[in-house]
């Protein structure tokens, strides 16, 4: 990750979007409109580029005008960002109730990677645009970005290895670097090449659980059969 990924940084973050207030039925409309764009968001930023996207190809995508999508939104930036802030927010309660769950160390990170690689394509690439867009935004707007996401993602896992060499479950080490490294790990599982070498997301999970615990060495005697 870049050291912008790595700063530390905690403004909040605040929507952009305008919401109609009139009516329940106005509501959900409005609600059901906003849904829709942030899908048709989601999908057109996943198959380009930030700067390839138009708010005009997200409206049609979605069904409404593009009068109606700058009604919610006022710019591509602002949807961009609701978008990753939505996303980042449903994570962020998917990992935490598996890590605050019993366990020894391996069993929670465990959990955490068997819901995160369990998740479909889509929903699983979403979170790496962070690395690939940050530096598209300027501060406050980029320092939120990155903060939603450690707090998402590399902090719970860091809060556990914590613990873990507390409890003298892991030998002593930096916890922040570990996490680093197993998010690190668990990204290389989402490439093409990692998908050829393990036939499931099980397999996918105890090869990045032996890895990080064990060691290369050790993970060796077990390993699949790699190509020449």
């Amino acid at each position: 990750m870049s050291e912008h990924i790595d700063a530390s940084i905690g403004a909040g973050y605040n929507p952009t979007y305008r919401l109609v207030r009139m009516s329940p039925s106005k509501d959900t409309k409005s609600e059901t409109t906003i849904a829709n764009l942030l899908a048709s968001a989601r999908s057109a930023f996943l198959a380009k580029n930030y700067a390839d996207v138009t708010m005009d190809e997200i409206a049609e995508a979605a069904g409404v005008t593009k009068g109606a999508l700058y009604h919610h939104f006022g710019s591509k930036e602002a949807l961009y960002l609701e978008m990753m802030h939505v996303d980042l927010q449903e994570k962020r309660d998917l990992f935490r109730t598996a890590l605050e769950g019993p366990g020894s160390t391996r069993e929670r990170l465990e959990r955490l990677t068997k819901r995160f690689l369990n998740l479909p394509p889509d929903e699983r690439n979403l979170i790496k645009l962070v690395r690939r867009d940050i530096n598209i935004f300027k501060d406050p707007l980029r320092e939120q970005l990155v903060r939603a996401y450690q707090v998402t993602l590399p902090q719970p896992i860091e809060a556990v290895l914590r613990e873990g060499i507390a409890g003298g479950e892991l030998d002593p080490a930096d916890p922040r670097l570990l996490s680093w490294i197993y998010v690190a790990m668990v990204e290389v599982m989402l490439t093409p090449y990692a998908a050829t070498l393990y036939s499931d997301e099980e397999a996918m999970v105890g090869a990045v659980l032996d890895l990080f615990f064990s060691g290369a060495r050790q993970t060796a005697k077990s390993a699949v059969s790699l190509p020449g």
